[in-house]
């Protein structure tokens, strides 16, 4: 059996080397690093792709929260709502900004916003809502949207985890997310669904003055070079980047298909378990699995972990300490904030191995190891 690995890059990459190659190859020969041809081409196609008119390439996905926030025009002191169980990046960006984090409660199932919780945070100085597709399970953007249409609101999906999902409307309309909101995120973090080989991230949006905007901004503020209208930063998706990046987009169906084939493998062999639950899968969200993560009940975590590990098996626990709880938030006193399901997720999550190499032997075998610690 081949070694097990949280994810695996190499195997990936052996699939793909002589495209990944020669595209890397020809912008060395080019010399066009910055702003080459690949960029504007991935652009469009990922456009294409998510059937939205504006896509703007930026260095990486924690940059690109960063200029959708700063392109929504909020002041100092204005709220923002994000969940508390989350990558850091998601809240740290508010705080970056001078902007206060105001933290909601999660879906105990699918580990995504809770509309209810939203609106109960809302006040008057809230200005905008940041769901999380979580894992690669999509948030509840019909309940989120009108929410923030009620309130007058803008929403900033981050799609950091779930490039490819789908959200599916009531009355059967399909979109996908990182695209319903007033603008979507995304990383193109090595791990990713869709990955680089090195940093990189985007914005999508439907409103073509607000990507004027948001280019303007990831490119120090300048629509003319040297002429800088705004306050922005210097956050460019490089042309080798963009080249693994056309080369990887056509094949992320068939990355996402290999996925959800390992999840379903995944659920067949854990979910009879009394002391696991397996990742929820809502009738509005196509799940793409960027993470398999499960539930444990009466469950020493750290135990199997360190079990798991002497077994050659990785595993992870996203995230051991949720925002609220973050030293970094400490001047919003937001541990003093009541979240309980997002406290008892914080105990009980772990995440399984979830790649696109992953084959049945190895499946077979990190299942049969994890249930024999529990049994």
């Amino acid at each position: 059996m081949r070694p097990i690995q949280m994810v695996d890059l190499q195997g990936q990459y052996a699939g793909i080397k002589q495209q990944v190659d020669a595209a890397i190859l020809e912008v060395l020969e080019s010399a066009a690093f910055i702003n080459g041809r690949q960029v504007s081409e991935f652009s469009n196609r990922l456009s294409a792709y998510l059937n939205i008119p504006n896509v703007i390439p930026c260095a990486n996905g924690t940059d690109a929260l960063q200029i959708a926030l700063m392109g929504l025009g909020l002041e100092p002191g204005d709220e923002v709502i994000t969940p508390s169980f989350t990558f850091i990046a998601t809240t740290e960006v508010v705080a970056l900004l001078g902007l206060k984090p105001v933290f909601a409660e999660v879906d105990p199932k699918t580990f995504c916003l809770d509309p209810v919780s939203v609106e109960k945070q809302i006040t008057k100085k809230t200005k905008a809502i940041v769901p999380v597709h979580l894992y690669g399970h999509s948030a509840p953007m019909k309940e989120i949207m009108d929410i923030a249409g009620r309130y007058g609101l803008r929403v900033v999906e981050d799609n950091a985890q779930a490039i490819g999902g789908d959200y599916l409307f009531p009355g059967g309309k399909t979109q996908k997310t990182g695209t319903i909101g007033t603008v979507g995120t995304t990383s193109f973090f090595p791990s990713k669904n869709l990955g680089a080989y090195g940093d990189g991230g985007a914005l999508f949006t439907h409103d073509n003055a607000l990507a004027e905007k948001f280019r303007m901004i990831a490119n120090h503020g300048q629509k003319k070079r040297y002429y800088h209208e705004l306050v922005g930063c210097n956050s460019r998706l490089d042309s080798i980047q963009a080249a693994v990046l056309n080369v990887k987009l056509p094949l992320l169906a068939d990355y996402i298909g290999r996925r959800r084939k390992t999840a379903d493998a995944y659920d067949q062999a854990l979910g009879s378990h009394p002391k696991i639950t397996t990742p929820y899968r809502a009738p509005y969200s196509r799940h793409v699995f960027h993470q398999y993560t499960i539930l444990l009940e009466g469950v020493d975590r750290n135990k199997l972990n360190e079990f798991l590990a002497a077994k050659k098996i990785p595993s992870m626990i996203y995230y051991p300490v949720p925002a609220h709880r973050q030293q970094m938030f400490a001047a919003f006193h937001s541990d003093r904030q009541k979240l309980d399901v997002t406290d008892w997720l914080t105990e009980r999550v772990i995440s399984l191995p979830m790649h696109t190499e992953l084959d049945e032997e190895q499946i077979a075998f990190i299942c049969k190891t994890l249930l024999e610690f529990l049994d």
